[in-house]
């Protein structure tokens, strides 16, 4: 098609220096026999090659060809006006379509029209004349007067969306600059961060309502919608918060100055706004207005769709920077079920490899096993090579969690062979990183590791900590770092451990991953006590725990059985002494809800054995 939109250009230009072309309609039907919908973004990058081509030749000092470039620029004038014209008749036939759909459509199918229309994964998204357009379509629709009710209701909420976003728009990222710069649910804060901020821009009552309850509780909860709302007000809603995750993404994908960390915040705000609707669909279940619920759903899915397409898509990990505990819960229940019932497609697959990861972290392994298996069937049917290895990499890991390494060095090794095979650097970094740690493993439990073998599987990990730095990959260092700490812990290198598995939680902070985090912790603890530093191995070992415990994963239990040892052997008021000693730096930590909260964790472990 690239190639048929070019010998389109070039034809016409030609046909019109040959005085072929008498009239702009010409050029346009042209253009409305010849280019397909959808297509629009194509031929506006071969338009653009076309362009930027006759303005180098416009530099020329040769005036013939000077001459001949500016008769090009007066064709391709012609052809940008023309094209113009063509989207805009397009644009007219889609909202035409739109209020048929809706007049027409089953009740229950009349609001699915509607998000389907503002679906930003179109072609072509509409801006805001076109959102109001289609509302005074709507506003204009014959048909029987319950219809024309509902369509009068629908109108309504996109003229007030438009409305609100304006007073918005002028705020979507100013809270940055205010001394906040997280998007996810952090400590609770009624002034500062996004939605304080956009709860002081906002005029409708509803939508302030539901970000002052985002910023106070940093969830949505009965003060943020306490009694059903309009469908005109949930329209304003979805119209208001799809709108300002456009904004935030667009303007953070478009930062040169750091890249890296324009990346960690997009993938924060998808991930952020995916909790906000699944908490606004859970409300409105509980309110019994179905319906809506299920709008929400049709909102986060289309939002996780347009994530999926993204470079930055996390693979390998990074969903911790903005899901934890109830939020985390709530999401995966959430999104499961539904996506099984829409058609397998490459990014369906993308974001089930998203949700298997999240139950791995859980310790649903089960669960996460079957959600990858899934995935990877989707992803291979796709020919979606990467996300095919990132999930052999996933049940590789999700075995060697269960201890079932040999099932874990088989698809760490599938996926080794088939990233070399396709150049994915990151996928050989994980396959290589899990392929060490399992064989070791799997030799320490049978006794079976000799020197040369203990060579060659740490030289795996190595290269791929090394593979995971070069690529500049945070959440792959993190694993690899993690993975290297977790092998030389087992073999009793704890010094070296140390190290690594320090390195791995830095890492981890960095980037958020809060099961990373609690995970590396875990290790130092056993690392600590196999090097005979006990104290440390106690505040590194309660890290662990409560950060585990915060986030509802089961891994919780193995720092805890450490400190339930260390606890026997130093006796309990030695203990208690580490703990009032460290307490200073647990208090930077977790807070001192947490340090008090830490007895009370242990004795339940001690209880539930």
């Amino acid at each position: 098609m690239y190639d048929r939109y070019q010998n389109l250009i070039d034809q016409i230009i030609q046909a019109t220096l040959q005085g072929k072309i008498r009239s702009k309609e010409q050029v346009y039907q042209r253009l409305q026999s010849e280019i397909e919908p959808g297509a629009g973004e194509l031929f506006e990058r071969c338009f653009q090659q076309q362009w930027d081509e006759v303005q180098t030749q416009l530099q020329s000092a040769d005036e013939l060809k000077q001459a001949k470039a500016t008769r090009k620029q007066r064709a391709l004038k012609t052809i940008q006006s023309e094209w113009e014209r063509w989207q805009q008749q397009q644009n007219r036939s889609t909202l035409v379509n739109t209020v048929q759909a809706i007049a027409s459509g089953a009740p229950n199918d009349r609001l699915t029209q509607l998000l389907n229309a503002i679906d930003p994964n179109q072609a072509q998204i509409l801006n805001r004349e076109q959102i109001q357009q289609l509302a005074q379509q709507l506003q204009e629709v014959e048909a029987a007067p319950e219809v024309q009710s509902i369509c009068a209701e629908f109108a309504l909420g996109l003229i007030q969306g438009v409305k609100s976003w304006q007073e918005v728009e002028p705020h979507v990222v100013s809270w940055m600059f205010e001394g906040s710069r997280a998007i996810g649910f952090g400590a609770p804060s009624e002034q500062s961060g996004p939605w304080a901020t956009w709860a002081k821009s906002v005029s409708a009552s509803t939508l302030r309502q539901i970000f002052q309850d985002l910023a106070h509780h940093q969830a949505i909860t009965s003060t943020g919608i306490p009694a059903p709302v309009e469908i005109s007000s949930w329209i304003e809603m979805a119209v208001v918060l799809q709108r300002l995750q456009l904004g935030l993404v667009n303007w953070l994908d478009k930062q040169p100055y750091d890249r890296v960390a324009g990346k960690r915040l997009s993938i924060a705000t998808y991930l952020t706004f995916t909790v906000v609707w699944s908490q606004l669909s859970q409300r409105f279940q509980a309110l019994g207005q179905t319906p809506l619920a299920d709008g929400c759903f049709q909102v986060a899915l289309q939002s996780l769709y347009q994530f999926a397409q993204q470079d930055y898509f996390p693979l390998y990990g990074g969903l911790f920077a903005a899901l934890s505990g109830e939020s985390l819960r709530v999401t995966l229940n959430y999104l499961d079920q539904p996506l099984r019932q829409v058609p397998n497609t490459q990014s369906k697959a993308r974001i089930i490899t998203l949700l298997g990861y999240s139950q791995r972290a859980l310790g649903q392994y089960q669960q996460a096993i079957q959600l990858h298996q899934w995935a990877l069937e989707i992803g291979r049917d796709a020919d979606d090579r990467r996300c095919e290895i990132a999930n052999l990499n996933h049940l590789s890991r999700t075995f060697m969690a269960q201890k079932n390494y040999e099932a874990a060095i088989g698809d760490s090794q599938r996926a080794l062979i088939l990233a070399r095979q396709v150049g994915d650097r990151l996928g050989e970094a994980n396959a290589l990183a899990t392929l060490g740690c399992s064989e070791i493993l799997q030799s320490r439990q049978e006794a079976a590791l000799d020197d040369d073998q203990y060579e060659r599987l740490m030289a795996y990990l190595q290269r791929g900590l090394q593979l995971s730095e070069q690529e500049g990959d945070r959440p792959s260092q993190a694993l690899c770092a993690y993975s290297l700490g977790i092998a030389q812990t087992a073999v009793q290198q704890y010094e070296a451990a140390i190290t690594t598995l320090t390195q791995g939680l830095q890492i981890a902070q960095a980037i958020g991953d809060l099961f990373l985090q609690g995970m590396n912790c875990a290790y130092l603890a056993e690392a600590y006590y196999g090097a005979g530093e006990i104290e440390a191995a106690v505040f590194a070992g309660c890290l662990g725990m409560y950060g585990l415990h915060q986030i509802e994963s089961e891994q919780w239990r193995q720092p805890a059985a450490i400190l339930s040892i260390l606890s026997a052997q130093i006796g309990p008021e030695r203990f208690q002494a580490v703990l009032a000693k460290y307490r200073p730096r647990f208090l930077q930590q977790i807070g001192v809800d947490g340090y008090d909260y830490l007895p009370t964790l242990l004795e339940e472990y001690r209880r539930s054995l």
